[in-house]
């Protein structure tokens, strides 16, 4: 789940979380976007560590430490996760060097011929309004952006980056028969000052085909 720690300013430290809910389907996945095989129709989606082919409960966490300074700077931050999938569940390529500071996100949809299913399926990602705390305290989750990328490949920002909004947002439209990948790498805005305490929140990616 999303979290967000806030220590009093006194304190020397003050810490960021943003837990990432990955929802599996059936199916392998490649590097940055590419065509595969038609098959019985399915979608896949893994958002961090992953396995092919099978469910994988993995929840990863995205988090930064802040000292009171940079609290108050108003200075964005750098998230780090504590993911380690840095290859591509499909091939095995490294999209993500450097999984302490990546997300790595594959979708796919297959489908074994014209008449069996949509011509495409929807990723997208929903987030709670706020990060909260049992206190009540909240921070909005849109003080949380991502930005991404896909070394080597020819469509790195095929799943785009953006902001979370606090509510639905679709990502991406994938067509039939499509795997698509890249890198998201997180950042918390730090324009607000909150009261102390640790903040929750979850945001759960989604692939479907009606």
């Amino acid at each position: 789940m999303p979290a967000l720690a806030i220590s009093p300013l006194p304190r020397p430290l003050c810490t960021t979380l943003l837990a990432l809910v990955a929802l599996l389907g059936a199916d392998a996945a490649n590097a940055w976007s590419l065509s595969i095989g038609a098959a019985s129709r399915r979608v896949y989606l893994h958002v961090g560590n992953g396995t092919a082919n099978a469910n994988n409960g993995t929840i990863n966490r995205v988090e930064v430490n802040l000292t009171g300074a940079q609290l108050i700077s108003g200075t964005p931050q750098a998230m780090s996760t504590n993911s380690t999938q840095s290859q591509s569940l499909f091939d095995g390529f490294t999209t993500c060097a450097n999984p302490a500071s990546q997300i790595l996100i594959g979708a796919s949809y297959r489908r074994s011929n014209a008449g069996n299913g949509p011509a495409s399926a929807t990723l997208s990602v929903t987030s709670p309004a706020s990060l909260t705390t049992t206190g009540g305290d909240s921070i909005p989750f849109s003080q949380i952006s991502w930005t991404v990328s896909a070394p080597g490949s020819n469509a790195p920002n095929v799943i785009p980056a953006g902001t979370f909004n606090g509510g639905q947002q679709t990502l991406a439209s994938v067509p039939a028969n499509t795997y698509i990948e890249n890198c998201h790498r997180f950042t918390y805005a730090n324009s607000t000052v909150p009261a102390a305490g640790t903040y929750n929140g979850r945001v759960t990616y989604t692939m479907t085909s009606p």
